[in-house]
C-alpha cells in the first residue's frame, strides 16, 4: 500500500456524493459508452495491480478509503469468496432504481484475490435481492496456477 500512504494527504478531504456519482454515473458512461463493463472490469484490475494488497481485510480497509463502501466477506469455500458491499450510495442508487455496474469493484477484488492465491480469478457482480447492497462473487480453480505462466 505503499502509494497510498504517499497520498495521505487525501484521506482526509471528503468528495460529495454527488460528485461521485457525476463521475460515476454520467461523465464515464458517455466516455467509455456501451462497452463500460468491462473497461471497467480491466480498469479495476490495474488498480488492484498498483496497490496490492496482502489480505483480505486490507482489500476491505481499501473499499472504504476509496470511497466504494463497506465489503464484507459472507462466505468461503474451497475455491470461491462471496463478498457483500454496501454504503449509503448504493443505497441511494437502490432507492432510485438506478442501474449501476459495479465491475470496477469486481475487477479490483478478482485481481487482488488472484494475487494473493496464486491462482486465475474472476469476479461477477449482482445485486443482492431485496436489499440495498451488491454481492461480489470471486472464483478461482485451483488448477489454473498464475505461477505456471
Amino acid at each position: 500500500m505503499t502509494d497510498m500512504k504517499t497520498n495521505e494527504s487525501l484521506h482526509n478531504i471528503h468528495v460529495s456524493g454527488f460528485a461521485y456519482e457525476l463521475l460515476r454515473n454520467d461523465l464515464l458512461p458517455n466516455l467509455i459508452g456501451k462497452e463500460i463493463s468491462s473497461i471497467l472490469y480491466w480498469a479495476g484490475k490495474n488498480l488492484a495491480r498498483k496497490y496490492p494488497l496482502q489480505t483480505i481485510d486490507e482489500i476491505m480497509d481499501f473499499f472504504i478509503q476509496a470511497g466504494w463502501g463497506h465489503l464484507h466477506l459472507v462466505h468461503e469455500k474451497k475455491s470461491e469468496l462471496e463478498f457483500e458491499l454496501s454504503s449509503e450510495l448504493i443505497t441511494v442508487r437502490h432507492e432510485q432504481n438506478k442501474q449501476t455496474c459495479y465491475q470496477l469493484e469486481a475487477g479490483f477484488i478478482a485481481e487482488q484475490i488472484q494475487q494473493q492465491k496464486r491462482f486465475l480469478t474472476e469476479a461477477c457482480e449482482k445485486p443482492k435481492k431485496k436489499s440495498a447492497s451488491i454481492i461480489l462473487t470471486v472464483q478461482w480453480d485451483p488448477k489454473d496456477s498464475i505461477d505456471n505462466e
